[in-house]
């Protein structure tokens, strides 16, 4: 897990969006993915957002009820190959 600063490049400036946090699932199965983002997502800042890189094909799901219960956003998911990404951004 790591955070970086999620930039846009506008001409010679870089303007700062927002933190994102890094979040490696991959080779777990349910329920893990869902609880270390669970863990994750109360350490975190009102705004922030979580990547998720995971295999778990249920984290599609997992992560979607998630942020619909609590509240969060699924700002975007990638499903494609074997490696699913999930951008959740915390409320």
């Amino acid at each position: 897990m790591s955070r970086r600063a999620n930039t846009d490049k506008i001409g010679d400036c870089t303007e700062r969006r927002q933190e994102l946090e890094e979040l490696d699932a991959q080779g777990l199965l349910c329920p893990e993915p869902l609880m270390l983002v669970r863990h994750k997502i109360r350490e975190m800042s009102v705004g922030e957002v979580l990547h998720i890189t995971a295999t778990d094909p249920s984290t599609d799901r997992d992560f979607t009820n998630f942020c619909r219960f609590l509240g969060h956003e699924l700002e975007r998911s990638k499903l494609e190959g074997p490696v699913l990404e999930f951008w959740i951004k915390k409320a």
